[in-house]
């Protein structure tokens, strides 16, 4: 072996040293130097503000006013901008919009003194905060929430509340309630009424009753008059030349839709799931529909459990598309290719993808199929054609007594408003000739109909089951609107179930047999709005095949994990739907059970019983055909009862329903809560069925108490509801 002579090594230890000092000379000569401060992420980003602080916006920008919304579906979000566009309008105040998901409530105590919280916030599920708004609450509320002063105080803050609810649930309104008692308590200042909307009557009512008040209140607090502001629009909109045509959207929900990228399917990405089973479960002699629809999702990513909710997106009738493109004089140029531009971004986003057409935003992106509000009609008026439209319309703007008459009981949508108003045929199809048009700049048609939404239902099937399929139970909405001496009798068609019905017809190739007889006793039958289902650039059609726009929404709605807790569900018509996904759920883990231990292994399971109602066995008793087999299946772990309301009656000939059923049942459905420790669901009619039932129910557990329905049994029901162990999935 070699062996290095010492001088040599001398030499290369000496030349490590002199690079190792040459390499950290800075360190080693430079410490008097001092050491520069990291910036955080936050503060070296938003032009050197922390994004999530709303005081420093709203300092930044001057503005006067912040709103917070807590919106599930959309609508508290629109009444926060109508809010701001108001205090603009009226007063010249900007207000900065906020979804209070994306910002922290440390400094809420340092909002300036001249300025003003408002807080619009929605009532979700069982009386619980809307998803965005779930840390808002949970920071007002909490009394070891401290704020920058050091406490859990917000003293002279000044704050407006609207809430936005339904009646017929048991916690109206709770979370507005809640958010004005912490805001007090802590010793805020609220500015007016607090406001109240009722969704089971008219929000809009409510909230145009509420606003003037508070705007009244609001201008002596702030010290502020009314005339100072004025009417500006919030968008832009412009007629493009020679845009590339692919880059236009005709329909698509997303970007990722319109560049058929791949992506995760969600809201803001929905799955176009091909339709591989659509029938009708009710028999051919009912006077209605109800569809069952199953949807392909494999291989899309889309995952889902029993109890989850689907959003089917559909769009607007072509008869009200065509009837408001004629009555706007844009007929002609329906398919100009146009950009809109937001003129405060702040205040007002575009509400959906751009560049599109003008007929693309009619059919896909806004609601013109709902009931027109009393508030945009007295904005519309000026546009009119004539004097007698302009003062019908302002009378109706006016007169809350004759908008109901003639709008509410005649479910009139803009595009019917604006032909009548005009003295136009609204029975006829419409068409440029035979529709007045009327100069309403298409800036004030965006900001003021609200964005289509989709429309939610219990999905029916249960993913252990079915796992690349999602099946949806749809009874077709349609009714016939209350006449009056302005507005002819006349059919009223709900959009997503109607939407739905037509894609299953053509999705069988069956022919409808359609009645122009407007005295038809059969409304399912009676001439039917076409839509647009093949959808943009024929993306929802491949071959014979359709497509329906979907995402999944997420729900708390689930079979309790121990398969031994007893359980009572309770869904008559198609409140049956999430019933049939838990019945699937616990006939899957039964094979699983019985194929390891054998039938015996089922011996400790609590029973299920599912309480369902109709009409009459032979019309619409849905999925009649499978019950009895989950019932073998689930080897006496399974009974349903049925009550028939058309069919079977009480001794006096009234009526038999869903809770006389639970009341003969009584001490069963007792000994399974008390004693067994069960679950209780509720699922359908929010307004007059799910409050029989749980009368009942309080009724039951408060005479097994040894007590009263109105002191042992709502206090049970309370506690049960506490635990989670009553849930309930209900609709107005």
């Amino acid at each position: 072996m070699a062996v290095t002579p010492s001088s040599d090594v001398l030499v290369l230890a000496l030349g490590v040293i002199l690079a190792a000092v040459y390499l950290f000379k800075d360190q080693l000569f430079a410490a008097s130097k001092p050491k520069a401060v990291p910036v955080t992420a936050s503060k070296a980003s938003n032009g050197g503000g922390n994004p999530r602080d709303f005081v420093a916006k709203m300092k930044e920008s001057k503005k006067r006013i912040v709103i917070f919304y807590g919106s599930q579906t959309g609508t508290a979000e629109e009444y926060a901008i109508r809010l701001a566009k108001e205090a603009k309008s009226k007063f010249g105040l900007a207000s900065l919009v906020c979804d209070p998901e994306e910002y922290d409530f440390e400094n809420l105590d340092q909002v300036p003194e001249d300025s003003c919280v408002f807080f619009v916030m929605a009532t979700y599920g069982e009386g619980e905060p809307t998803d965005n708004a779930v840390t808002l609450c949970q920071n007002l509320s909490d009394d070891s929430f401290v704020f920058t002063n050091g406490e859990h105080k917000l003293p002279g803050l000044k704050y407006v509340v609207f809430g936005l609810g339904n009646r017929t649930y048991e916690h109206y309104n709770l979370i507005s309630k809640n958010v004005d008692r912490d805001l007090e308590k802590m010793g805020a200042i609220r500015i007016g009424e607090r406001g109240e909307g009722d969704d089971d009557k008219s929000m809009e009512e409510d909230y145009l009753e509420w606003k003037d008040g508070m705007w009244e209140a609001f201008a002596k607090i702030m010290n502020v008059e009314e005339g100072q502001g004025g009417d500006s629009p919030d968008f832009a909109v412009t007629e493009a030349v020679d845009h590339p045509p692919e880059k236009v959207y005709l329909g698509e929900l997303s970007a990722r839709a319109l560049t058929k990228s791949k992506g995760i399917h969600d809201a803001k990405n929905p799955y176009p799931a091909p339709i591989s089973v659509a029938r009708e479960l009710f028999s051919p002699n009912a006077d209605r529909n109800c569809i069952h629809v199953e949807l392909n999702i494999e291989g899309s990513g889309i995952t889902y459990q029993h109890g989850d909710h689907v959003g089917v997106w559909p769009s607007n009738p072509e008869v009200e598309v065509d009837r408001l493109l004629c009555a706007l004089g844009l007929y002609n140029k329906k398919d100009t290719v146009i950009n809109i531009e937001s003129l405060d971004p702040a205040l007002a986003k575009v509400p959906f993808p751009v560049p599109t057409t003008y007929v693309t935003v009619l059919r896909n992106y806004i609601d013109i199929s709902a009931v027109a509000g009393r508030q945009i009609l007295g904005v519309l008026s000026k546009f009119a054609p004539t004097p007698e439209a302009e003062a019908f319309l302002k009378s109706l703007n006016s007169n809350k007594d004759e908008y109901h008459q003639v709008v509410a009981n005649g479910c009139l949508k803009l595009g019917e408003i604006l032909q009548l108003a005009a003295g136009n045929d609204t029975s006829a199809a419409p068409t440029p000739e035979n529709t007045a048009a009327w100069s309403i700049p298409f800036d004030i048609i965006v900001s003021s109909i609200p964005r289509l939404q989709p429309r939610y239902y219990s999905i029916s099937s249960s993913p252990k089951l079915h796992p690349n399929s999602i099946h949806i139970t749809v009874v077709v909405l349609t009714y016939e609107a209350v006449p009056s001496e302005r507005v002819k009798s006349h059919w009223v068609y709900g959009v997503g179930s109607n939407f739905l019905l037509n894609l299953k017809f053509a999705a069988n190739g069956e022919n409808v047999a359609l009645l122009n007889d407007a005295q038809s006793t059969r409304p399912a039958l009676v001439t039917m709005p076409s839509y647009a289902i093949e959808g943009p650039r024929g993306a929802y059609k491949q071959e014979t095949v359709y497509k329906a726009p979907i995402h999944v929404r997420r729900s708390t709605f689930r079979l309790p994990t121990n398969p031994k807790s007893p359980v009572i569900m309770i869904g008559p018509g198609t409140g049956v739907a999430p019933f049939r996904g838990f019945v699937q759920e616990r006939v899957a883990m039964a094979r699983r059970t019985i194929e390891k231990n054998g039938p015996e292994g089922l011996a400790d399971w609590g029973n299920i019983r599912l309480y369902f109602g109709c009409r009459r066995s032979d019309t619409d008793f849905l999925y009649s055909d499978e019950w009895a087999d989950y019932s073998k299946e689930l080897h006496g772990k399974f009974t349903m009862r049925n009550a028939f309301s058309r069919e079977n009656f009480k001794p006096d000939g009234s009526k038999i329903y869903v809770q006389d059923l639970l009341w003969e049942d009584h001490e069963l459905v007792a000994d399974a809560i008390l004693n067994g420790k069960g679950y209780i669901y509720i699922c359908g009619d929010a307004k007059s069925m799910s409050k029989a039932v749980e009368e009942t129910l309080c009724k039951i557990l408060g005479e097994a108490k040894g007590g009263t329905a109105e002191v042992e049994g709502v206090a049970e029901v309370k506690l049960l509801k506490e635990r989670s162990r009553m849930l309930s999935d209900v609709w107005s």
